[in-house]
């Protein structure tokens, strides 16, 4: 297939005419700008590699039924004026390695699959969402066609009366770059020319007017940081090195087997939790949202392998002295961080509304952080979020990120994209859990003019066996776990242990009066 496709390559212009659709269903006709062939980033050309082959999946749950028609009539306007989504993945017959993405035209009746569901005959529509998803995970893209669909599911759930599954190919963009997009293409439900409002972290105010001598510390404490940050990077660096060479987690239950690479499908689960309550936490321990959501991981985690640690499934009453759990456990998160200067959704919707070429903060340009979980029982919950906040105070304070991209980079151009994937492989299998959280809008948005009860963005194809997704909305927040079976039979007993977790936590705050911090 693809040989065919860069036969017709060769055939064509290197500047390709605008792509023009004919009036189909009520669709009509539209220009893209003329975009020339691009190559793909190295770091895109990884994701096509067997082992490293990366989808992207957001479902959206509706409060009302789908109907395609306008979803295709929005789409023409939004989504397809942006070149990934319009374009080829060709392989040159000759050069396996040389990919280029290359304009063609798109038929969306190709890429926007209705899933037919007779409800009557359906015993649970969420499990039938839930297998729908999994399911779809043991498929690739088709690479004739841009790597992109969408799947609209009419099935009244709990939560929802229908949900739309869109999933991308990871080598189109990274994770930051394909939520904003999706973000790009939706409207505030209460005004629909308003973009979602996503909050952004506060900047302290700089102070002024301090004298020569406060400026001298000033300058003495900048530069005790900076000499922090080296070292702190050269301990991340050396860390992240034998990582690759030979330091493995900890064997544990959610290890991914060894056959990790035959079975790449993922059961996909969510659960709803209260932004409010992780809030509550925040501020009474002076912590951030990231601290809390990761404190609470660690908690969960560790319930939940202690549970699977108990001898012949016979659980005992644990405490922080006597649990099931092994002593000094190793488990960390390979964490991808967006490097490049993210575009903002203003900026891809005006992209996409103008027809520009433009792609600021767009693409894959990111490097790797190895986070480690603490995984032990603590008598006092508090302690798992100050053990986080201790965590991630100390990664901030690195240039672990920067430095493994430019590892990245080097060991593509010198040794090429096989050897680099292989690396990479090697970080991912050598941990065990893939984590994120992201920030969403802060007031209710619809997609294609249907109102979005809650959404969730998720993966599957990465060699771990656990990865875990937070994603907040208006005052939900979403907790989404993608799954190996094989390591984690019971996802929702894993959920349960996270949203019993937050409670923990937010209790001790009450018990402990911290509430008080408050006032």
């Amino acid at each position: 297939m693809e040989s065919l496709m860069a036969e017709g390559l060769r055939s064509r212009s290197s500047g390709l005419k605008p792509i023009e659709t004919k009036r189909k269903g009520g669709i009509e006709e539209y220009d893209m700008v003329t975009v020339e062939d691009e190559p793909l980033s190295p770091m895109a050309c990884l994701f096509h590699d067997r082992r490293f082959n990366v989808h992207a999946v957001a479902f959206m749950a509706c409060k009302t039924r789908i109907s395609p028609q306008p979803v295709k009539e929005k789409l023409v306007h939004t989504l397809l004026k942006h070149p990934r989504f319009t374009s080829l993945m060709v392989v040159d017959e000759e050069n396996l390695t040389d990919m280029k993405w290359v304009q063609t035209k798109i038929d969306l009746d190709q890429h926007i699959i209705i899933v037919e569901v007779d409800e009557t005959q359906l015993e649970s529509p969420d499990k039938f969402v839930e297998d729908y998803i999994y399911n779809l995970s043991k498929t690739s893209l088709d690479r004739s066609k841009p790597l992109w669909d969408l799947h609209i599911i009419n099935a009244k759930t709990r939560q929802a009366e229908s949900v739309v599954v869109f999933r991308v190919h990871h080598s189109l963009g990274d994770g930051t770059s394909l939520i904003s997009l999706l973000l790009a293409c939706t409207r505030q439900t209460a005004d629909d020319l308003k973009l979602p409002t996503i909050p952004t972290k506060k900047r302290r105010p700089t102070p002024s007017g301090y004298s020569a001598k406060e400026g001298l510390w000033r300058l003495l404490g900048k530069f005790w940081l900076f000499m922090v940050m080296l070292v702190n990077t050269a301990v991340d660096v050396f860390m992240f090195i034998i990582t690759i060479m030979f330091l493995k987690d900890t064997k544990t239950p959610i290890s991914a087997p060894p056959d990790f690479e035959s079975n790449k499908a993922r059961r996909i689960v969510h659960r709803i939790i209260s932004l409010d309550d992780l809030k509550f936490v925040k501020n009474a321990m002076n912590v951030t949202i990231n601290d809390v959501a990761l404190g609470l991981t660690q908690a969960g985690l560790s319930q939940y392998l202690n549970r699977r640690y108990a001898i012949d499934g016979k659980d005992k009453v644990a405490t922080e002295r006597s649990n099931n759990l092994p002593n000094g456990i190793r488990l960390r998160s390979c964490l991808c961080f967006n490097l490049r200067s993210s575009a903002g959704i203003e900026d891809l919707a005006n992209m996409m509304e103008n027809g520009s070429k433009g792609k600021r903060g767009w693409g894959n340009w990111f490097g790797y952080a190895l986070l480690p979980f603490k995984i032990a029982l603590r008598d006092n919950p508090l302690d798992y979020v100050k053990e986080a906040k201790a965590t991630v105070d100390r990664k901030k304070r690195s240039f672990e990120a920067l430095s493994t991209l430019i590892m990245a980079e080097l060991l593509i151009k010198f040794f090429g994209i096989k050897v680099a994937t292989e690396v990479t492989c090697k970080g991912f299998s050598n941990s065990t859990i893939c984590f994120t959280n992201l920030v969403g809008p802060q007031e209710e948005i619809g997609f294609c003019g249907y109102p979005i009860t809650y959404f969730a963005p998720s993966a599957y194809g990465q060699p771990s066996a656990l990865m875990i997704n937070f994603q907040s909305y208006i005052n939900k927040m979403i907790i989404v776990v993608s799954v190996d079976e094989n390591a984690i039979p019971d996802p929702h007993q894993l959920l349960d242990d996270f949203e019993d977790s937050l409670n923990l936590i937010k209790n001790a705050v009450i018990e402990k009066g911290l509430v008080k911090n408050l006032k």
